[in-house]
């Protein structure tokens, strides 16, 4: 297996654990599980130049994050 596909791997078992975590209703161990996904896709995508890939994965961290340390401020 090389790298990319390890990386899309990855991701793709991280956002799925990210899903259930959510469907359960385990706090904040979904939104870290999320990111995770988001960021192996984001690795991914770049090594693949996969421009939409790129875009989405990169706003949703930047989403994501943003909500992170706003949530701390409450």
């Amino acid at each position: 297996m090389n790298m990319t596909n390890l990386f899309k791997w990855l991701g793709t078992l991280l956002t799925l654990a990210g899903a259930l975590m959510t469907a359960i209703d385990v706090d904040p161990l979904n939104i870290y599980l999320f990111n995770g996904g988001a960021l192996f896709w984001l690795i991914a995508s770049i090594r693949m130049k996969d421009v939409s890939l790129i875009v989405l994965n990169a706003s949703l961290l930047i989403i994501s994050i943003m909500g992170f340390i706003l949530r701390i401020d409450t």
